[in-house]
């Protein structure tokens, strides 16, 4: 693994996911007449800046991270922005953030997780684009002595949910399957324009290491790619890599998955690193599940996150009036040293993985 090339490929992927969700916010903004006084790329000190038609434009040294700060959004916090609001006070104060519509505040909001689930897609159709086929999830054959034909599977059925969670794509067959327990699984399959519920028995094969896993015992069909085929493929590895973020978050919840399996940066620049000597497309395909993930996440309510300052504005609209500043202050002040500490938490979680059992 070389280094240089993984701190080349995270910085660009960091850089670029981040700027991409912040670019979403400032486009909005702009679009919705909310004056921005900076737009900010990366945390930490700052690289370069510049200013333009009111707005302060900064990079910043580490690429973990980034803002945009609307006027009226949050008070100014240094020098820098405090100047920037004294030039802009000849503007019309009607241009604020919380002078600005509710569904367009609403909006803003949301823009930056809808600009990273959109490159998700977009990287993700280039990669579709790339096979020499699309996979589907219609049974086309089965090995001999199938013990899945043997319990109802057809050829021509075409998988649609497992244990009652849809499959967006044939990846999201074997993720099912392999969150399975005791060999049997529901299986719901088209089969002739009708909803079919099986009940299916996998021969289960163990480990050296004691563990088990099912044996998928048929192939499914190739699609023909077309301009539409692509597209539809792209949707749905975006739909489903969207659903993977909330089944990875209610396991970590729910117990199902050990909360020390969760990887911070640390961890993703180790796993860049690997795909990198793999060639370009692992990485896009890590960058897409990257961008999918936190557009998904910013969406969680939870304090600090864009998810919980949705839900204020929804309450604003609620209550016709809007949350008392303190409250929210506190409230977002609370989920950031939250998520700080979780920070340091998969960070150092990170670092015993690639250290100690590596």
């Amino acid at each position: 693994m070389n280094v240089g090339i993984t701190i080349i490929c995270s910085m660009l992927i960091f850089g670029l996911i981040v700027f991409i969700h912040e670019l979403g916010h400032f486009i909005a903004a702009k679009l919705s007449g909310i004056q921005v006084d900076e737009f900010s790329i990366g945390m930490g000190p700052t690289l370069l800046k510049w200013n333009r038609k009111g707005t302060k434009y900064s990079i910043r040294l580490l690429p973990i991270g980034g803002y945009v700060s609307m006027e009226g959004e949050d008070d100014p916090q240094n020098d820098d922005n405090k100047a920037l609001l004294e030039e802009n006070s000849t503007l019309d104060n009607n241009n604020s953030f919380q002078s600005a519509k509710l569904w367009k505040r609403i909006i803003v909001m949301l823009a930056g997780a809808f600009m990273n689930l959109m490159l998700g897609f977009f990287v993700l159709v280039y990669l579709v684009n790339q096979q020499d086929y699309i996979t589907s999830r219609t049974v086309s054959n089965f090995y001999d002595n199938a013990s899945t034909q043997n319990s109802g599977l057809q050829v021509g059925d075409e998988i649609i949910a497992i244990n009652g969670r849809r499959c967006f794509i044939a990846d999201d067959i074997i993720y099912e399957f392999a969150r399975t327990q005791n060999g049997v699984a529901q299986v719901t399959v088209l089969r002739n324009g009708n909803s079919v519920n099986l009940d299916i028995v996998f021969e289960v094969a163990r480990m050296e290491d004691g563990a088990e896993h099912l044996i998928i015992d048929f192939t499914v069909l190739p699609i023909e790619k077309t301009f539409l085929s692509v597209l539809k493929e792209g949707f749905n590895w975006t739909l489903s890599f969207t659903r993977l973020v909330f089944l990875s978050f209610v396991d970590i919840i729910t117990g199902h998955v050990p909360i020390n399996s969760l990887s911070g940066p640390i961890g993703i620049v180790a796993i860049i690193g690997e795909a990198s000597s793999a060639g370009i497309e692992p990485i896009l395909l890590i960058l897409s599940l990257i961008s999918v993930n936190l557009g998904v996440f910013n969406l969680l309510p939870f304090p600090a996150l864009d998810g919980s300052k949705i839900i204020f504005l929804l309450l604003e609209g609620i209550r016709k009036k809007p949350l008392n500043p303190k409250y929210e202050i506190l409230i977002n002040t609370f989920g950031f040293v939250a998520l700080m500490g979780l920070m340091l938490f998969v960070c150092f979680n990170d670092i015993m993985l690639i250290f100690f059992k590596r």
